[in-house]
């Protein structure tokens, strides 16, 4: 890995912050990287949690249940979240990894089921040549501004305004 790693967060109301992540993992993997692939508020079976079947430097968790959170969380809602940053701080910790990817973790923010300021103050002791990759909606200010890249997804046009529900190996 390169001797500076920086703190990436994709954000935004369109489709395709988890596939960015995707994309990125699987290109670190290609490069011989380690990647820690951890998914907040994500319990469903999604195609890519296959992917450590084919690749044995990638480690794939999921820190949810199989609904989505809508309204108030639920207490098992909390639950998976504190279970999930407990979890980040022993992967960060670890210094094991190359690039760790933290998806929806934003939207947990949001919703939340975390403080942003002990994830804050996590991410500032990561190991310096830790990449890390926040994904989901609804980034903090606080997320924005200890990051080194932001990229915001827009919605323009989406087919699942037309019914379109979610495919395998393309939403799902």
């Amino acid at each position: 890995m390169n001797e500076k790693a920086y703190i990436q967060v994709y954000t935004g109301n369109g489709k395709g912050k988890t596939t960015a992540a995707l994309g990125l993992a699987l290109r670190s993997l290609c490069a011989g990287n380690r990647v820690f692939f951890g998914q907040f508020m994500k319990g469903q079976a999604y195609s890519e949690l296959n992917a450590p079947a084919y690749f044995e430097n990638l480690t794939m968790e999921q820190f949810g249940d199989p609904h989505f959170v809508k309204g108030k969380p639920s207490e098992e809602d909390v639950a998976n979240a504190k279970a999930g940053f407990a979890r980040m701080k022993e992967v960060l910790a670890s210094g094991a990894y190359d690039v760790v990817i933290f998806d929806e973790l934003n939207t947990a923010l949001f919703f939340g089921l975390l403080p942003v300021e002990e994830v804050t103050a996590l991410l500032e002791t990561r190991p310096p040549h830790t990449e890390v990759v926040l994904t989901g909606r609804y980034a903090p200010k606080e997320i924005l501004d200890i990051a080194d890249l932001v990229t915001e997804m827009a919605e323009v046009k989406h087919y699942y305004n037309e019914g379109v529900q979610a495919r395998a190996g393309i939403e799902n």
